[in-house]
């Protein structure tokens, strides 16, 4: 029974209460920090559980007067009113007892490249970005630019950010993979419409707590900047290129004017790339029903294709269409494909936990 499953959340909940009343946790600022996090963690099924049991204990005392006399005709009415929230509610609970994706609350480096067409794909990456930033805006969220390179034709072949703010990887964790758009680029005369594609990648940003890097582990490489940058390019060796030797994995930074703030930023997305790869690993063991939950990060896999031309843009993964890709463009519809994502995820979840 459903109502049997809320009681363990309510009584950890009380528990939690008490230890943080305790004397001796208010002296361990560390303990009482983490209990409190616990704690303001089960706040929303709590609340939600001690509504729905009220709500079954006002359904059984409104059924109970049915054929009083004085207060039967009142009882049905309320119960008309009160029994069609109780399916309503348990969904809702339903979706609070799946398990959390621990990396929901984190912020998150966003890396963007452009793939096939050259060019158009380097724009797109521009215009892609572009509607990810007033989406942040619209959010409240904070975007800082940690590198880019800036096509001859506008827009970027790669660039990479962080964005932080409010539970930013649980709306945007879906965003990984291959972008595809079709239109008539500003080049083509003929007025032919090109595909070209964009590789996408959310990572949760991390921190030295949860990767550790053994500074003999890295090559880092001093070098002079290069292309767009202001005045101060091409006088300082300010880039820095950072090799990771046991993975391979390479990140260069050069769009900082001080070598410090390249190299933090560098080891920024290197930490991220890292605790990526744990991550992913972690998803194989634990197996397919964790990896539709918060998905792969799979970067081969298409998942999206914007078609201006129709003004259409279709999430392959849900078979979702919409018909409103200039409005979705601008950032201030952007939930419009978001929303189903998460509600598809949460879905297979609660089949994989027998919700």
């Amino acid at each position: 029974m459903l109502s049997d499953k809320l009681t363990p959340f309510i009584d950890r909940y009380n528990e939690l209460s008490e230890l943080l009343s305790s004397p001796d946790i208010a002296n361990d600022i560390k303990r009482m920090t983490a209990l409190s996090k616990e704690q303001s963690s089960l706040q929303d099924i709590v609340d939600t559980a001690k509504a729905y049991k009220q709500l079954l204990v006002d359904i059984e005392e409104n059924k109970s007067l049915v054929y009083d006399d004085e207060l039967g005709e009142l009882a049905k009415e309320e119960l008309k009113t009160l029994e069609p929230q109780v399916p309503v509610m348990e969904e809702e609970i339903k979706v609070l007892l799946l398990p959390t994706d621990p990396n929901d609350e984190r912020n998150i480096i966003l890396e963007m490249r452009a793939g096939t067409g050259g060019d158009e794909a380097a724009i797109f990456v521009g215009d892609l970005f572009t509607a990810y930033t007033r989406y942040a805006e619209i959010k409240g969220w904070k975007i800082e630019l940690i590198s880019s390179s800036p096509s001859d034709m506008g827009g970027y072949k790669e660039i990479t950010a962080l964005i932080k703010g409010d539970k930013v990887y649980s709306r945007l964790k879906f965003e990984g993979g291959t972008h595809r758009v079709q239109r008539v680029p500003a080049t083509e005369s003929q007025g032919r419409v090109h595909t070209s594609a964009i590789t996408v990648a959310v990572m949760p940003e991390a921190d030295d707590v949860d990767v550790k890097i053994d500074p003999n582990d890295l090559k880092i490489d001093v070098m002079r900047s290069s292309g767009c940058g202001g005045q101060s390019v091409n006088t300082t060796d300010s880039a820095v290129r950072i090799t990771h030797l046991p993975t391979g994995i390479v990140v260069t930074n050069q769009d900082q004017k001080s070598q410090h703030k390249n190299k933090e930023k560098a080891m920024k997305v290197l930490q991220a790339r890292l605790f990526e790869i744990e991550q992913q690993k972690a998803q194989e063991a634990e197996g397919a029903a964790r990896k539709e939950q918060v998905g792969t990060g799979d970067r081969s896999g298409r998942i999206r294709t914007y078609n201006y031309p129709q003004n259409r843009i279709s999430d392959h993964r849900i078979n979702l269409t919409l018909y409103r890709l200039n409005e979705i463009m601008t950032g201030g519809l952007f939930d419009e494909i978001i929303d189903p994502l998460i509600a598809d995820a949460q879905a297979k979840s609660m089949e994989a936990a027998g919700l």
